[in-house]
């Protein structure tokens, strides 16, 4: 393949060399196609230039020379956004993987941690303590993303999404100042990356409030034959109402992954996955889901104790880097019998035997903070749902999307509106659905700290005009 021309002044990027600790990569450099791959493998971009950071002061000078070139600029963590909001095609990537660092206070109970850090990254330093704090659900994932995104997983319900236990951070902006922010510290700005995505800067420091979890929790998958669909995620609805903020139960549908506890002539039924986390005292925990062992058809059960790092790395076989991905997501209050029909419909007729539909159980302490207390707006959904298609072949990927729209299309009114940002795979309008009734107060806050919209390459809030 041809080398795309490089549209950037050269004898510019010679001066950013100058006082550059880290590596710049340029399109036919060994290097480059390595590091303009993301964990997406539906995003093909071509930036002119890569800069990968080596600290703070290699971010300050990526971002200025952005500004002063008038690059269009995107901004990678670990790569891992659904929609590639880590490229861009010519300009530049501000490339952060390599400020990985995380730093556990254990009598703090504190987290420091660097933008390029994985989801297992931080809970690997994190649980030599017997500490955590609530992240996602794939280990690959960064956690600068997941973060300003807002940030759910197995602990929301107890602890609150990420941005909840979100204490400061250190953040770039564009006139290439570092600020730090906190509550006490420039607390607009704080409420702002609570949730505003990537739109007022680059952060290149996040400090977490870290709880107390394992190193076992009670967790596994549950694993239904979909003849009996309807009536398992009827019983988990209605369990779910009751249950305590220990406990999230997740539902998810799928064809029968190849699992050590499934039949190798069930693997690739279609199915109904119940997937309990508890976090608390065993016994109770073994009493309190167990009339989630007893919904229907039985395909395998494969919970049981298990350390609460190898459970957050349980996804990952089914998560792997280097396929092409298309999501589309909901927020719903609850599942009703129209949401479960429609759901068991499309996914009795999913694209691919990759791609399914989950719905994560929310509420608990992500709901008792009030809507307006950070960016992040949707604390009254309980369910928040991801349609994922999944496929290897590029042909197919008109498929895999109008399917996924479709089905988008037709909870649309079972909805309740909003969209978690970080689900979202193209500016197709969600941006507003994201952000919901925090726009304009986001809109103001971007006028202030990025009026000319340099940090663009992601679900946009533009300058209030």
């Amino acid at each position: 393949m041809a080398v795309r021309e490089v549209r950037i002044d050269e004898s510019a990027i010679e001066t950013l060399a100058m006082g550059f600790q880290g590596e710049l990569i340029r399109p036919g450099d060994p290097t480059y196609d390595e590091a303009r791959t993301i964990w997406n493998a539906a995003i093909d971009k071509h930036p002119g230039l890569i800069a990968r950071c080596a600290g703070v002061a290699d971010v300050i000078g990526a971002v200025n020379f952005a500004r002063e070139q008038d690059l269009l600029v995107a901004i990678k963590g670990a790569g891992h956004n659904i929609a590639g909001n880590a490229l861009c095609d010519d300009g530049l990537v501000i490339d952060l993987s390599g400020m990985n660092a995380v730093r556990i206070d254990p009598e703090a109970k504190t987290a420091r941690v660097e933008p390029g850090a994985t989801l297992g990254d931080f809970d690997h330093e994190a649980q030599a303590f017997g500490l955590a704090t609530p992240l996602g659900i794939n280990s690959t994932t960064g956690v600068a993303g997941l973060t300003l995104g807002g940030g759910f997983g197995w602990l929301t319900r107890k602890y609150g999404m990420t941005i909840d236990n979100l204490r400061s951070v250190d953040l770039v902006t564009s006139a290439g100042t570092l600020l730090h922010v906190s509550e006490a510290e420039h607390p607009d700005l704080f409420w702002g990356i609570r949730g505003g995505s990537g739109n007022f800067g680059v952060v290149t420091s996040f400090e977490f409030d870290l709880h107390e979890v394992g190193p076992e929790v009670l967790c596994g998958p549950i694993v239904y034959d979909a003849k009996d669909g309807k009536s398992v995620m009827q019983q988990v609805r209605e369990f779910n109402k009751t249950a305590p903020d220990e406990l999230s139960t997740w539902l998810v549908l799928r064809q029968a992954p190849p699992l050590p506890f499934i039949d190798e002539a069930d693997v690739g039924k279609d199915a109904v996955i119940v997937v309990p986390f508890y976090t608390g005292d065993m016994a109770k925990g073994e009493e309190l889901i167990k009339p989630l062992r007893e919904l229907g058809t039985l395909l395998g059960d494969g919970v049981g104790p298990a350390p609460y790092e190898a459970f957050q790395q349980a996804f990952d076989p089914l998560l792997e880097p280097g396929l092409r991905n298309y999501w589309k997501t909901h927020n719903f209050a609850e599942l009703s019998d129209e949401v479960i029909d429609l759901a068991l419909d499309y996914a009795a007729n999913l694209p691919t035997p990759l791609s399914e539909i989950f719905f994560g159980q929310v509420g608990g302490a992500m709901a008792r903070v009030s809507a307006d207390a950070t960016a992040y707006p949707h604390r009254d959904a309980r369910y928040i749902m991801n349609v994922h298609t999944r496929w290897d072949n590029p042909a197919l990927d008109d498929t895999c999307k109008v399917w996924a729209r479709e089905y988008y299309n037709a909870q649309e009114p079972n909805a309740q509106g909003g969209a978690y940002v970080n689900f979202i795979s193209e500016s197709e309008g969600e941006e507003a659905l994201a952000y919901g009734d925090n726009y304009d107060r986001l809109a103001e806050l971007k006028k202030a700290y990025d009026p000319h919209n340099l940090f663009r390459v992601n679900q946009n809030v533009k300058p209030m005009a």
